[in-house]
């Protein structure tokens, strides 16, 4: 896993001094190595950290050139499939300096052009530049695990790995586009090719682009799409098969993702998804499985350590367990710094601390994301199915008017987001159901700025959708949004701000393929019921004491936390926050609700981190 930078344009004056205090800026990505690359004419730059994993030798180092020295590339990430692409390449006449997936990528790019891209299995972003062509090749993998920003405008394109890199540009403007400040408090993250800073975009999942140098024009284009769900009249083959084949995609993708010239280990919560990816690695590795946990004691469901201790010792694999004891509010600014934008996932702190363990002992983890999103395991699933029947039987007005009433119901009420979109077509309900900040709130909140909030937010969020049935819909909207927005960037950044490489064998494509395109919604979420296809597999491997209907997951009992050093932190970002940006009385409202015990923790939480984000990049409104 590594860092990587660059900036191309018609009128050139690129050096590597631009391209090497971008780089500097992510370190922590890699801390192995570091490199520039300047074309003779000045119009091309690239920077990269490395990270090594696959070939230690300085034969890895990027930016890496082609034979012919006519292709560059910079890039993060992983190919799974290297080797079998190397096979085939060399049966074709292709020959290959090093044992780095970095040089196959050059060499299929040789012989299949920007169709490569498709043909590459793994976790991916890079930017390669073609001097016969006069472009730059830019393309993100299928899940968005690998994180890719750009700035195009004035005859010119930067790209980065992180946001941070972008901003070190000289002369780079810092403004919030108050769009993506609006996605934001709707959410928690900013969505699809948005960013809170103007002027700069993220490439989407399974999406590539070209840049011509000469004429300045860029074209993006999806590569790759979430297949259409089956029906259930299209299936032919039995639940037991579906398990089968489900448990040999996913030895092949565990085995293909322990590959790695560094020690390996499992993120292993007790959960459902990582125990499995646990149970696969133990049935296909011929190295002892290590398996790491962060606990917290005395905290109730948040303490999931005994669970992930049962699997472990189930396979008995070499397990670590670090005690998660409320960490200082010192890591909040230094979280916020990591993180480019703003998120407010305060998972992200468990994410960090359990990462900082594993790069005590390995440089590379196994984790268990995508499996809610690909197999239906989160609880508003059931949500859904319960809106069907209210759709059905209860006449529009009536909804209407229920949701209606529900707006003045106070935020941090349990509910209130379900009964606003009762009102509203499926796809702007499913839209509404997480909402951290309703329309109405969220108007008045920026109203020092303005604004006039229509809920812009949610209905971009709807048309993310995908599917047939309701289920198919809010699974498909949650992979393109909040899978990639939130959970893969709070991997990606907690885990890289140690330098570890995290990898999701749930997130392999043919995995995602199977799971869209294979798996009817009977084994997804029927009514009362999540995630049945894991689960018929998790009875088959995993211990039968293990309890598989609680929902899991790294997490933080921040409404605890909230009551003491926490709480008071948060207040005093908040209370000595800019006027100018949000309505102070609205703030003091959300605090005020906490504190009377509604659910307003999270929306602190993002709020603050929003706030310290601004001050610690100085960005302007």
């Amino acid at each position: 896993m590594c860092g990587m930078c660059g900036v191309a344009g018609r009128i050139g004056g690129f050096d590597s001094d631009i391209v090497r205090s971008m780089a500097d800026t992510m370190t922590h990505r890699g801390p192995d190595d570091s490199g520039t690359w300047t074309a003779p004419d000045g119009t091309v730059a690239f920077g990269h950290r490395r990270l090594a994993i696959i070939d230690l030798s300085p034969g890895g180092h990027q930016p890496m050139h082609d034979a012919s020295g006519t292709l560059t590339i910079t890039f993060n990430g992983e190919i799974y499939n290297y080797l079998e692409l190397r096979a085939e390449l060399e049966a074709a006449g292709h020959r290959f300096r090093s044992q780095s997936d970095t040089e196959v990528m050059l060499e299929a790019y040789r012989r299949w052009g920007t169709d490569c891209v498709k043909r590459f299995r793994g976790q991916f972003a890079f930017g390669l530049y073609d001097a016969s062509a006069r472009k730059l090749f830019l393309a993100r993998d299928r899940a968005g695990e690998k994180p890719l920003f750009y700035a195009h405008g004035g005859d010119r394109l930067i790209f980065a790995s992180e946001l941070k890199a972008i901003m070190a540009f000289p002369g780079f403007d810092r403004r919030v586009d108050l769009t993506a400040l609006n996605q934001y408090l709707a959410y928690g993250y900013v969505f699809d090719a948005g960013c809170m800073l103007q002027g700069v975009a993220k490439l989407p999942q399974g999406h590539a682009a070209t840049y011509d140098i000469e004429s300045g024009k860029l074209d993006v284009w999806p590569y790759w799409q979430l297949p259409e769900p089956v029906h259930a009249k299209q299936v032919t083959a039995s639940d037991d098969d579906l398990v089968d084949e489900l448990h040999e995609l996913l030895r092949d993708a565990v085995r293909h993702q322990l590959i790695a010239d560094v020690p390996v280990g499992i993120m292993l919560s007790g959960g459902v998804d990582s125990s499995l990816v646990t149970a696969v690695a133990a049935e296909v590795s011929s190295l002892p499985v290590r398996t790491f946990n962060i606990s917290f004691p005395g905290h109730g469901t948040h303490d999931e350590s005994p669970f992930a201790r049962l699997v472990a010792n189930h396979f008995g694999t070499q397990h670590s367990e670090l005690a998660g004891e409320a960490a200082t509010v010192d890591l909040l600014p230094a979280l916020a710094h990591q993180y480019d934008e703003p998120m407010a996932d305060s998972s992200m702190v468990p994410t960090y601390l359990v990462s900082r363990l594993i790069r005590k002992q390995a440089t590379v983890a196994l984790g268990g994301d995508g499996g809610d999103e690909l197999f239906g395991g989160y609880t508003y699933y059931e949500w859904v199915h319960r809106q069907s029947l209210v759709r059905r039987f209860v006449p529009p007005p009536l909804r209407l008017a229920v949701s209606k009433a529900a707006t003045a119901l106070p935020s941090g009420l349990r509910g209130r987001n379900y009964l606003i979109g009762t009102g509203r077509d499926m796809d702007t309900s499913l839209a509404q159901a997480n909402v951290f900040f309703d329309t109405a709130t969220r108007a008045r909140l920026l109203a020092p700025l303005g604004i006039s909030n229509n809920g812009t937010a949610e209905r971009k969020k709807a048309r993310l959708a995908h599917g047939d049935s309701a289920v198919q819909r809010a699974m498909g909207m949650d992979f393109r949004s909040y899978l990639v927005d939130d959970i893969l960037v709070k991997v990606d950044r907690a885990s890289m701000l140690t330098s570890l490489e995290v990898r999701a064998p749930l997130l392999d494509p043919k995995i995602i393929e199977f799971a869209y395109g294979r798996v009817p919604d009977h084994l997804r979420v029927p009514r009362g019921q999540r995630k049945v296809l894991l689960k018929k597999l998790a009875k088959r491997l995993l211990p039968p004491q293990l309890d598989l209907e609680r929902k899991q997951g790294f997490s933080i009992p921040i409404d605890t936390w909230f009551k003491g050093d926490w709480g008071a932190f948060m207040r005093d970002v908040l209370r000595s926050a800019d006027p100018a940006l949000f309505d102070r009385r609205i703030i003091d409202g959300v605090i005020a609700g906490q504190e009377r015990g509604l659910s307003n923790a999270h929306r602190i939480f993002a709020l603050t981190m929003f706030e310290l984000w601004r001050r610690d990049y100085k960005v302007s409104i």
